[in-house]
């Protein structure tokens, strides 16, 4: 299996104007305990270079992708250029899941796997 190939899958899928977490994106990976590891295969490109990593946050909305990013304000104006709203919190910049947080079906899951399946991964 190829985590890092599921990580480009499912990051793909994160519709525009929508933020996802990366517990999220572990747990439709099928690795529900590999949130970090995503978090690396986006900010060393394993996840592919079309994997939308600004759409991507941490647990509670908190954009921490600073590090993967030309400079640390450019998350927050990618997502902003979605839509999505971003506004500055004690924990710093934060989207608000419950609005703009991207609520994966269980039939998208399903769909993913079986496309883990098909291509080997």
């Amino acid at each position: 299996m190829d985590f890092y190939a599921r990580v480009q899958l499912v990051c793909r899928r994160i519709p525009w104007g929508r933020a996802a977490t990366y517990g999220q994106i572990a747990l439709l990976c099928g690795k529900p305990r590999n949130a970090r590891q995503v978090g690396y295969a986006l900010r060393r490109g394993l996840a592919g270079e079309q994997a939308p990593a600004h759409r991507i946050v941490g647990a509670g909305g908190v954009l921490s992708g600073a590090a993967a990013f030309d400079y640390p304000e450019q998350q927050k104006l990618l997502l902003e250029k979605e839509g999505v709203c971003v506004s500055r919190d004690t924990r710093g910049w934060r989207v608000d899941l419950k609005k703009d947080g991207w609520k994966n079906t269980l039939e998208e899951a399903r769909e993913l796997e079986a496309e883990f399946v098909r291509r080997g991964i």
